[in-house]
């Protein structure tokens, strides 16, 4: 796991290595530089070794100078790859390194070569002889990528903040991708907050031009649910049988390392599964798992996470904290973060990280089964939700609205008054935008209050638009599985998880997004999914030879602070918006006297404007100061 940059064109050696130094946090064990000044290319590593430590420094060569690569990821199949092109003449000089894996198959597949790849990754390959860079990003964008092209350069990195230290990068506010910011509280991939700044979107290729500076960007995957309508009747204990078979090959590839490995057990039904295969591959006493308590009870799971551990026989590791403790922390790790993202689970997800990193450098994690297998609350909603909007008109929808609206508000975790107020806002709207309003800090029409410039709906959610009508099956369970899987996941969940990880030098891997697991869930038609109000119901089924009915049945409780009320009570406090004259300030006012005064439940929002106003004042940024 490492952080990587470059660049074509403009430049120089002093911008590589500001570049490069800024991603020390993602790769604090080497840096490696590589230039060809004649051909105007620069790499940048930073690494946190992993795989054969002695043999995988970056970036790597091959021995004719033809190719070079700069990494960061996991190639969890790299051994077979490296037998196959062994047997197809290739030579290696390293031990086990995936590294040169990247190398020698780009030689052998050229473009192909991502479609052959089970793992996380964001490499790019200066290729000499072909006179271009290729860069890719893995299926789910588990690893980020950034680039932008501006005047004589094109640049890229893991991380905006490295970006922007290239001296031809300008750095100007979008519009839009505010806009898109405050619609879904995360920016969807390509776009940015940057104008000229964009993302490389998860499953895509990128080919640059070396003569020109032109570059495409292609598709090689894509999410899509396919179903297969096995009639036999045994089919349900076919899929049950070929899910545990490919989780367990999942967490098997996972426990590869060369460094001290353990596994995030929160004591729900994901981490305990992959903790529970990894102690049955590696042995009960030899796994470490980890797990942040809370005193608070409202937000602690380490009771669950504690009697999985002693039921599996794992070494695990507890670290107790107070909330108010917590929140004292929150600004320094906003300050830490490339992006914003009004995730407010981002804090204990640091925290697990952080205590975790204290004892080993990799972390298995159960990231992935909630949007492959419709494991979120709003799945519940959607054969409700779709019979109210028929039934129901407008004008008595709005006086529902307003009559919730009156609920106390409470700010214990997925308090009741949150999720009615929540469902009722994406009712007021078309189906395609009900996930990403009711996931979002604001509504359509609130979008429209807080921006003093023009507005187009569409274009704000255009990526949710596309997402669901583009989706091959024709019910609202697919539907909303392919918003979880290809938007929330990629660009929220995982994106936090990275951030978070590697702001303490921890790599975090998911098995339940091996690629073998994935193409066989997503064959699974949705009635096995949710079913009768069961959310992950086939994984329940799959999993009842390994996990006991406690742990199975338990229901959902999430990863949150309670980020409300340390707004009401003064423990966190709102920094000054950006200087900007696209946000309306009546609007910023309004929100927080709403929620100072317990008339609102504006906590989306003024964690979501928190995170947008920190992140801006980030000096690497250039951005106008409060």
């Amino acid at each position: 796991m490492c952080g990587i940059c470059g660049f074509a064109g403009a430049g120089n050696f002093d911008d590589l290595r500001r570049m490069t130094r800024a991603l020390a946090h993602r790769g604090p064990d080497d840096q490696g530089f590589w230039t060809c000044e004649e051909g105007g290319v620069w790499l940048g590593h930073r690494r946190l070794s992993i795989i054969d430590i002695e043999g995988g420094r970056q970036p790597m060569e091959t021995a004719d100078g033809r190719l070079v690569v700069s990494f960061n990821g996991e190639i969890y199949n790299h051994r077979t790859l490296r037998d196959e092109l062994r047997k197809k003449g290739h030579r290696f000089v390293s031990n086990h390194s995936d590294t040169e894996v990247l190398l020698h198959g780009y030689r052998q597949w050229g473009d192909g070569l991502p479609e052959k790849l089970n793992g996380m990754w964001a490499f790019a390959i200066a290729d000499r002889d072909l006179k271009r860079i290729f860069i890719s990003r893995d299926r789910f964008g588990k690893k980020p990528l950034y680039y932008s092209r501006q005047g004589d350069t094109f640049a890229f990195s893991s991380e905006l903040t490295s970006l922007c230290l290239h001296g031809c990068v300008g750095t100007r506010l979008s519009d839009l991708g505010a806009m898109k910011y405050f619609a879904y509280g995360y920016v969807p991939a390509p776009n940015t907050l940057f104008r000229r700044i964009l993302k490389l979107p998860a499953g895509h290729n990128l080919v640059l031009d070396l003569s020109t500076l032109d570059f495409s960007v292609r598709k090689y995957w894509d999410f899509a649910i396919e179903p297969f309508e096995d009639i036999s009747e045994n089919a349900e204990e076919q899929w049950c049988e070929a899910i545990r078979e490919l989780l367990q090959k999942a967490v098997e590839r996972r426990l590869m390392s060369d460094v001290p490995l353990g596994v995030f057990l929160s004591g729900g039904m994901d981490s305990s599964a992959v903790s529970a295969f990894a102690a049955r591959i590696a042995g009960r006493d030899r796994v470490e798992t980890f797990s942040v308590g809370f005193e608070e009870k409202s937000f602690d799971e380490s009771p669950y996470s504690g009697k999985v551990a002693e039921m599996l026989g794992t070494r695990h590791n507890t670290e107790t904290l107070s909330v108010g403790n917590a929140s004292r922390m929150l600004d320094r790790i906003l300050d830490g973060m490339d992006e914003p993202l009004g995730d407010g689970s981002i804090l204990p997800t640091y925290l697990l990280c952080k205590a975790t990193r204290k004892k080993v450098t990799v972390a298995l994690g159960g990231d992935g089964a909630d949007e492959l297998f419709a494991g979120y609350d709003p799945f519940r909603a959607l054969k409700m939700a779709e019979m109210y909007a028929k039934v129901v008109p407008k004008p008595v929808h709005q006086g529902i609205r307003m009559l919730c609206s009156l609920l106390p508000v409470s700010h214990r975790n997925m308090s009741l008054d949150f999720k009615i107020n929540r469902t009722l806002r994406g009712l007021s709207y078309p189906k395609q935008l009900w996930n990403s309003v009711w996931l979002g800090p604001l509504s359509p029409r609130q979008l429209r209050e807080l921006f003093s410039v023009p507005l187009d709906i569409e274009e704000v959610y255009s990526e949710a638009i596309e997402t669901w009508e583009q989706c091959r099956c024709d019910n609202l369970v697919d539907q909303t599985l392919r918003f979880y899987t290809k938007m929330y996941l990629q660009d929220d969940i995982l994106a936090k998880v990275d951030r978070a990880s590697m702001m303490n030098s921890l790599e975090v891997r998911a098995p339940f997004l091996d690629i073998e697991l994935v193409d066989l869930v997503r064959r699974i038609p949705h009635r096995y999914k949710y079913r009768n109000g069961t959310t992950k119901y086939i994984l329940k089924k799959a999993l009842e030879p390994v996990l006991p009915k406690e742990i199975l049945h338990r229901s959902k409780k999430g990863f949150g602070m309670p980020v409300g009320l340390w707004y009401r009570n003064g423990s966190l406090r709102m920094p000054a918006p950006p200087q900007t004259d696209f946000f309306n300030p009546g609007f910023l006012k309004r929100q927080l006297a709403e929620h100072l005064s317990n008339r609102r439940d504006n906590r989306a929002f003024l964690f979501n404007m928190h995170f947008f106003s920190r992140w801006s004042a980030n000096p690497a940024f250039g951005l106008p100061r409060p």
